[in-house]
């Protein structure tokens, strides 16, 4: 899907030694703060100079396309807000077990929906990263899709998660039925969160993102999941400042905690048509493991531009490739990094 910008910049023959700096800065200039700007141009070779401008100029590149032989650059004007948290790499696993969903959520950052290939991670593997986690003394491993609760096998990966750190499943609370309300029940109590996605206070906001029904239903799953004695945490996407604000009063009203709170923004990647733009540098990694490899982050889990290694095992190496990529970017001397909070 091609990234919308506010403004779109013909660099025609134009390099950065002839011109087209200055059409750069001209273009800032009638843009805000966050505001995406287009480059457009037949020579390739502007990519290096225009990825070291942004290092040097505290912008973003936040995506790179060819169309009809042409590359196009997408910048963020300015970076992201800095974080005040402080998260190692490696002390979180993410694992999307899966990418197909009953939902067809229209912001979804990885394209999930009825029609999406499974692209199964699949029991075995699962089973030697929860063993590898462990060894490498994980404190938490996230399990999210898709839809996990698609898969019927879901019991034994959240067990085999569960056993190697606790254990939180994003899920949207619609499908605990029969056998898989039957697996939600064989589940650890102690060590496995449900955590799902409720995104507005009245269906009107939620129903619209993610179709007619579904607020009642996946308050209906926050309720049995509840009722069986496990933790759960209310995930809100949200497009402003004041959806968020309205979605903490409501919490506060139901004497939902902190701890069991996610607020997050619609990034612009995936299904999304806006929502706020990511680059791989505006991210502190968490490993993040499809079956197609190891990513920088679950809000980009089949972007190119987060694909940090096809291998996964040994686990190991995966968590020193993305440390290492890390590390490069922190010799820019940058602070654009920042926790992305997905649970």
């Amino acid at each position: 899907m091609r990234t919308a910008a506010k403004l779109e910049l013909d660099a025609g023959t134009k390099t950065f030694a002839s011109g087209l700096l200055a059409d750069l800065i001209d273009a800032l200039r009638r843009s805000r703060k966050g505001d995406l700007v287009a480059l457009i141009s037949g020579d390739p070779s502007i990519g290096p100079d225009l990825e070291a401008w942004c290092r040097f100029t505290r912008n973003s590149l936040v995506d790179v396309a060819v169309e009809q032989g042409r590359t196009r650059w997408v910048v963020r004007y300015g970076e992201t807000p800095e974080s005040v948290e402080d998260r190692p790499v490696g002390s979180r696993l993410w694992l999307y077990t899966n990418f197909d969903c009953n939902l067809s959520c229209d912001y979804c950052c990885v394209r999930s929906s009825p029609k999406a290939p499974r692209r199964a991670l699949g029991i075995e593997r699962v089973r030697r990263i929860a063993v590898e986690a462990a060894e490498l003394s994980v404190g938490e491993i996230f399990v999210t899709g898709g839809e996990p609760f698609m898969l019927p096998d879901i019991g034994e990966i959240l067990a085999a998660c569960a056993a190697a750190a606790p254990t939180t499943v994003l899920t949207n609370g619609m499908l605990f039925a029969g056998r898989r309300l039957a697996t939600l029940r064989s589940l650890p109590r102690e060590r496995v969160t449900f955590q799902i996605s409720l995104d507005s206070p009245t269906p009107e906001r939620h129903d619209g993102h993610r179709g007619k029904g579904t607020w009642a239903r996946a308050l209906r799953g926050v309720e049995l999941a509840c009722a069986e004695g496990f933790r759960v945490r209310l995930a809100a996407t949200v497009s402003s400042d004041a959806e968020a604000e309205e979605f903490r009063s409501f919490l506060d009203a139901h004497h939902v905690s902190e701890e069991n709170r996610v607020i997050r923004r619609i990034v612009l990647r995936g299904s999304a048509t806006q929502g706020i733009a990511l680059a791989r540098a505006d991210l502190v990694p968490e490993v993040t493991i499809t079956a197609e490899g190891v990513f920088w982050h679950p809000v980009g889990a089949e972007d190119k531009d987060l694909l940090v290694s096809h291998d996964i095992f040994p686990l190991a190496e995966s968590f020193a490739a993305v440390r290492r990529a890390f590390d490069r970017e922190n010799e820019h001397q940058r602070r654009l990094a920042m926790i992305f909070n997905c649970a």
